[in-house]
């Protein structure tokens, strides 16, 4: 049974974690402000301000940091600080069992990514592909702000996943498939491929999204994933944006999708605005959604959190 996070509301308390690389405290602090001038209470991790080179503390800090918001019956919602490199690190160290009886709202993404299916996948729980403690500034724009809201604090049964007005979503593939979603940041995934936390894709819609990579480099993480039958698994594709995606040898991402994604053959959309881009559409990874590529639409179809 998929477990469905108690909703937030305002007056609550957020914990935040650093599970990641490092993020320098005046950027924490003016965030952690943002988020009190917005009516939450936040408790900070142990280690949130800890520095270890390109990690913020051990690995070992950081999972307990993790656990221990999952335990603090007053934190509502756990937002990670940032993504960076190093979550996967904190996967062996969790205790499934006492995250599967303490749901918690719990958003991010970039590396975050491999945490929130990891969760879904060991511990039944849904989380967010949505905001991370470093958005939450006043230049954010408003539609990443109702669009971590709505998945979080709305009850409705189902919701329209949409891009902000005048960004379609684009059908490539003809199709019309319901199943549970899974996926996020492309490289991340990579990286726990042959492990005991890689994703699994059986049965599912999976989206991709990535960032500041070379197209050529993008093409060979994408042929990984075809080699490890991650394609031949799910039942769908949505790609999203390939933020400062370079083009290599004169191809393009718009090249890659067309030449390496749509002769996959299973129904296919583009151009939904997640995560490293400006506009961030919120993703419940593990929520059941109705992809119908021919009507351009994605729908959830069950609620993503709980009284």
């Amino acid at each position: 049974m998929i477990l469905n996070p108690p909703v937030l509301r305002q007056g609550d308390t957020i914990g935040i974690v650093t599970l990641g690389s490092p993020l320098e405290a005046n950027v924490i602090n003016t965030r952690i402000n943002m988020l009190n001038n917005m009516g939450f209470d936040v408790v900070v991790g142990e280690h949130v301000y800890s520095r270890n080179g390109f990690l913020a503390g051990t690995d070992q800090e950081r999972a307990a940091d993790l656990m221990n918001m999952f335990q603090n019956e007053q934190v509502k919602m756990i937002l990670p600080a940032r993504g960076g490199v190093g979550v996967a690190g904190i996967l062996p160290y969790l205790d499934y069992d006492i995250i599967r009886q303490n749901p918690k709202i719990i958003t991010g993404y970039s590396d975050i990514t491999i945490l929130l299916n990891v969760l879904f996948q060991y511990a039944d729980l849904m989380t967010f592909h949505s905001l991370m403690l470093i958005d939450f500034t006043p230049e954010t724009p408003g539609y990443n702000y109702s669009q971590f809201f709505s998945i979080t604090s709305n009850l409705t049964p189902t919701r329209p996943i949409v891009n902000p007005a005048g960004i379609p979503l684009v059908g490539r593939v003809p199709g019309n498939v319901t199943g549970r979603i899974v996926g996020g940041n492309l490289t991340s995934f990579i990286g726990t491929l042959g492990t005991d936390f890689e994703i699994d894709t059986k049965g599912r819609i999976l989206f991709l999204e990535e960032t500041n990579e070379p197209i050529n480099t993008v093409y060979r993480y994408m042929n990984h994933l075809k080699m490890a039958g991650k394609f031949q698994d799910c039942i769908g594709i949505i790609m999203g944006e390939c933020t400062g995606c370079d083009v290599a040898y004169g191809k393009t991402y718009a090249d890659l999708i067309n030449e390496f994604v749509v002769p996959l053959g299973k129904p296919l959309m583009t151009n939904l605005t997640t995560g490293h881009g400006t506009y961030k559409t919120a993703i419940p990874i593990g929520a059941m959604v109705n992809m119908n590529t021919i009507n351009q639409t994605l729908t959830v179809l069950e609620p993503t959190v709980s009284i």
